[in-house]
């Protein structure tokens, strides 16, 4: 079962997304493919332990902090593909910016195909 909550932040309202211990994905209200990795129903719960860590971290994020992502349980749902591209964007230093060609080379590297 997968559970969400909803969070107010400065670039719209983010929906989150958890299998009950890890956040499973966090979508911007209006995206494109907003929830579309959870094939599954959605209950709505806002008391959940990692609902909670994640609001603090993105209040944190938010007012201009530095928190870090390791405390946190990460399970993006998607291809093996998809979630080594979500783990390189946990590894983007706090207030750098990269390219999606950066990633791309970086990924290409990795698979072997330079």
């Amino acid at each position: 079962m997968f559970y969400t909550t909803t969070y107010s932040s400065p670039i719209g309202l983010l929906t989150l997304a958890s299998d009950g211990e890890s956040l499973v994905g966090l979508w911007v209200e209006g995206q494109k493919y907003h929830g579309n990795t959870i094939l599954k129903t959605m209950v709505e719960r806002d008391d959940l332990k990692i609902f909670t860590q994640v609001k603090e971290w993105l209040k944190s994020y938010f007012a201009g902090g530095n928190p870090t992502i390791t405390h946190i349980p990460l399970a993006p749902l998607g291809t093996v593909f998809r979630q080594r591209i979500l783990g390189i964007l946990t590894e983007i230093p706090y207030g750098q910016l990269t390219t999606y060609g950066e990633i791309a080379k970086r990924v290409a590297i990795e698979m072997g195909r330079e």
